[in-house]
């Protein structure tokens, strides 16, 4: 099964669209840990379509980043048509990724993420829209339905890939479940039967092994991974081992795994304008980093702290010297679902 933009890998690995997360300087480093494909954070369409300075500023990538989607999301065809405009024009993305998923209130509210799951119309107009309005391939991010009484994933995928989209992301939950309860990976399995296109498997996925059971067990085309990846954008690495049959490589030493967080919050640094907003930001990152380590509890007291990057470097360095290091176990896995 073919995807719409050209990918290396037979079975390609996502870094998933995540708000405050899924920034130019993640996505570079998950890229370079093995990521196939990665996606912009949310973008409002009418933030882009307005060309809200805040909004552009999120639409940038650079060549290390392609392939790369932008991810947009809205309840109005015509905004969400003039953006993908915009977005094809300006910014040249391999894909454009409609948001039908995302399950927070404030986008809910105005009929946008898993908002529109409410009207499968709605759906169909939107992704209509969407490819009427640029050359590029349109792909979508879905959840299983609105709540227990409309979840019917095979049906809305199958009219998401009726109205023409390219490829299709499942997470296997109703918005009403919000981020609760088990992703039900048989209904990954269930899409991916019924489909032509391409579809991407997302949910649940809290270490490589989690990624490689998901494909084996699915049958999905692709994996997509989003809070797996927190602090640990090696998973990418990882996984792709384990769908080769080749073994899992090592946890980073703390020594390299400080260095790629140092790496992360420099890119972060040069990247936002705001050196104190940028560190202030960074600081979720920094708590991700460390999460497992002796003594992490008082290490992410301190980096919680921060006001400037270059504190960071520093705070590190006492660890490495001080008692806590000689204590270093192998970092436990993120217990968070993706």
């Amino acid at each position: 099964m073919r995807f719409p933009f050209a990918v290396t890998s037979d079975i390609p690995l996502y870094l998933a669209p995540m708000a405050g997360v899924s920034e130019s300087p993640f996505r570079r480093i998950c890229r370079r840990f093995g990521a196939d494909v990665v996606v912009t954070e949310f973008l409002s369409a009418e933030g882009i379509r307005r060309e809200n300075a805040a909004t552009m500023d999120k639409l940038r990538f650079g060549p290390d980043e392609r392939p790369i989607g932008v991810q947009i999301f809205g309840g109005d065809p015509v905004a969400m048509g003039e953006a993908a405009a915009l977005v094809t024009d300006v910014f040249q993305p391999e894909f454009i990724d409609i948001n039908f998923g995302c399950p927070v209130k404030k986008v809910v509210k105005r009929n946008g993420g898993s908002g529109c799951l409410k009207d499968m119309g709605l759906v169909e107009g939107v992704i209509r829209a969407v490819s009427a309005h640029t050359h590029l391939p349109v792909t979508v991010k879905i959840r299983s339905g609105w709540n227990e009484e409309m979840r019917d994933p095979v049906a809305i995928a199958l009219r998401c890939q009726d109205a023409g989209a390219k490829a299709l992301a499942l997470h296997p939950r109703t918005r009403s479940q919000m981020y609760t309860g088990a992703a039900r990976w048989d209904e990954i399995a269930a899409v991916a039967a019924a489909l032509e296109i391409p579809v991407l498997g997302n949910g649940d996925i809290k270490t490589a092994e989690d990624a490689a059971r998901m494909q084996r067990e699915t049958g999905c085309a692709g994996v997509m991974i989003a809070r797996g990846s927190f602090g640990q954008p090696w998973i990418f690495r990882e996984t792709r081992a384990l769908l080769e049959g080749k073994p899992k490589p090592a946890i980073p030493p703390v020594e390299e795994r400080f260095a790629v967080a140092l790496e992360h919050a420099r890119m972060a640094d040069e990247y936002e304008a705001d050196p104190r907003g940028a560190a202030i930001e960074f600081r979720k990152h920094l708590g991700w980093y460390v999460k497992g380590l002796p003594g992490s509890a008082d290490l992410r007291r301190k980096l919680h702290a921060v006001d400037s990057l270059q504190e960071v470097e520093g705070i590190f360095a006492e660890y490495l010297a001080g008692p806590e290091r000689h204590g270093e176990q192998s970092p436990v896995a993120l217990d968070t679902a993706a």
